[in-house]
C-alpha cells in the first residue's frame, strides 16, 4: 500500500508539473508576441497603472519598477505595485494588461476585498508550513508503512494550509484580471483589436494558478487516501 501511495503521489507530481510546465509555457509565448505590439495609446506600464489608481482614487499607492522577469506582484504592506522592468517602461498590449491587472489587486485592498484580507492573514501561516510540510510528509509516508501514521497526520495538516492558500488566490487573481478588463476597455485604453489580446494574456495567467490550485488539492487528496489505508490496516 505504501509504495502504492509514494508511486501514484511521484506520477500525479510529473503529471502537473507537465501541466504547469505547458501552460507557463503558453503564457510566455503570449506575453512575447503581445509584448511586440504597440499599444495606440502609447501608455506604458507604469502610466497605466498610475491612470487607473488615479482613475480609482486611489493616491497612496506607489509604482516602482522590480527586477525579474514576469516578477510583477501588488505589494499590500508597502503599497507599491512592483512591475518589471518589461512591463514597467514598455507601451505594449501585455503591459499595459499586466499593469491593470496589478493595480486591480491595489482597488481590492483600497475597496477591502475580502478574499485579499483571508489570504494576506494566511500568509505566514503559510510561509511556515509550506517549509516543513514536504519534509514531514515524506517521514510521515515512511512511518506510515510500519503502521504509525500520527506524523503523516500532521503533514497533512500543514499542507492543507498551503492548499487553501491556492484555493482562496483564485478569486483573488480572477477578481483583479476582472477589474483590470473592465477598466481597460471601458477607458478605451485598449481599442477593440487589442482588449481581446490583453484579456487572452491575464486568461492564461490565471491558469497558472488554476493549475497549481487543482495539483494541490489532488496531491492532499492523495495524501489523505494513504492516511486513511494506513488506519485501515491497524
Amino acid at each position: 500500500m505504501f509504495y502504492t501511495g509514494h508511486n501514484s503521489i511521484f506520477l500525479l507530481s510529473l503529471l502537473f508539473m507537465g501541466l504547469s510546465m505547458l501552460v507557463s509555457g503558453i503564457l510566455r509565448a503570449r506575453f512575447a508576441a503581445y509584448s511586440k505590439i504597440p499599444l495606440r495609446a502609447r501608455l506604458t506600464g507604469q502610466e497605466v497603472a498610475e491612470k487607473m489608481l488615479r482613475e480609482n482614487g486611489i493616491f497612496n499607492v506607489k509604482v516602482v519598477s522590480v527586477e525579474g522577469f514576469l516578477s510583477d506582484h501588488y505589494n499590500p504592506v508597502a503599497r507599491t505595485i512592483n512591475l518589471s522592468p518589461e512591463v514597467f517602461t514598455s507601451a505594449s498590449v501585455a503591459s499595459a494588461a499586466i499593469a491593470a491587472h496589478e493595480t486591480g489587486h491595489a482597488i481590492q485592498h483600497a475597496n477591502a476585498y475580502p478574499w485579499l484580507g483571508l489570504r494576506s492573514k494566511l500568509v505566514p501561516a503559510v510561509q511556515f508550513s509550506s517549509s516543513i510540510a514536504q519534509w514531514v510528509l515524506m517521514i510521515g509516508l515512511v512511518l506510515a508503512a510500519s503502521g504509525n501514521s500520527t506524523l503523516l497526520l500532521a503533514g497533512i495538516a500543514l499542507f492543507a494550509l498551503t492548499v487553501l492558500f491556492s484555493l482562496v488566490t483564485l478569486p483573488v487573481e480572477f477578481d483583479a484580471s476582472r477589474r483590470a478588463l473592465a477598466w481597460l476597455q471601458t477607458t478605451n485604453v485598449t481599442t477593440t483589436d487589442e482588449f481581446p489580446k490583453a484579456k487572452s494574456a491575464l486568461t492564461w495567467a490565471a491558469m497558472t494558478y488554476v493549475v497549481a490550485a487543482l495539483a494541490s488539492v489532488v496531491m492532499l487528496l492523495q495524501y489523505v487516501s494513504i492516511f486513511m489505508g494506513s488506519r485501515d490496516r491497524r
